[in-house]
């Protein structure tokens, strides 16, 4: 069974299309915006998928193309099957949520191993990019909304509620930290530890 991915399911969405060859599919991911939502950065990561769909079926290659002054491209086509798992992807994505153990997170677990000034220092590096992010989302869908239809924009306006939440819940702690109204020392933690017998949370053995 092929393994599930964005990517992959990005691949065979497109397919669905119009047979096309993999620059063609990493073009149309940036042109449409999806590239927030799916990695295209690496073409080798794009080619392995390829591959890896065609080995099982789920894709075929089409024909050839050559332009002027280009090598040979292979372009692709999306079998039955293929349709069918696009189909069946996109359900189990949309109903089942899955760990996705992003690093941010991680970096909350481990908040001790920096003083409150340098968490919050770090934190405050991270809003500041998230207000960034978030401005240039809102633009990206002033920009279209009125000119493309709804269903190809929720996943923007979902990454615009995320942002929104995410800015405001971090805000929030670099002023509770910096209020000291969220605080910790290393030392008290370890008093702590060894006081209930176990080890400090997060500490190195």
């Amino acid at each position: 069974m092929t393994q599930r991915s964005g990517l992959a399911l990005a691949v065979l969405s497109l397919l669905t299309e119009e047979p096309m060859h993999p620059y063609r599919v990493q073009q149309l991911v940036r042109e449409r915006g999806k590239d927030d939502v799916v990695n295209v950065g690496q073409r080798s990561q794009l080619y392995k998928t390829i591959d890896r769909l065609a080995r099982d079926g789920l894709i075929v290659e089409h024909t050839t193309e050559r332009e002027t002054a280009r090598p040979e491209r292979t372009l692709y086509a999306v079998t039955d099957a293929g349709r069918e798992t696009a189909e069946e992807w996109t359900r189990e994505m949309l109903a089942v949520p899955r760990p996705e153990f992003p690093e941010f997170v991680v970096g909350l677990a481990h908040l001790p191993q920096l003083t409150p000034a340098d968490a919050a220092a770090a934190v405050e590096i991270r809003l500041d990019a998230l207000r960034r992010r978030l401005a240039g989302a809102r633009a990206s869908h002033e920009a279209v909304a009125g000119l493309l239809p709804r269903v190809v924009l929720v996943e923007l306006e979902y990454t615009i509620a995320m942002l929104e939440a995410e800015t405001t819940w971090v805000a929030a702690l670099v002023d509770d930290v910096r209020a000291g109204r969220l605080t910790w020392s290393r030392e008290e933690l370890l008093r702590l530890a060894a006081a209930r017998g176990g080890p400090a949370p997060h500490d190195h053995p």
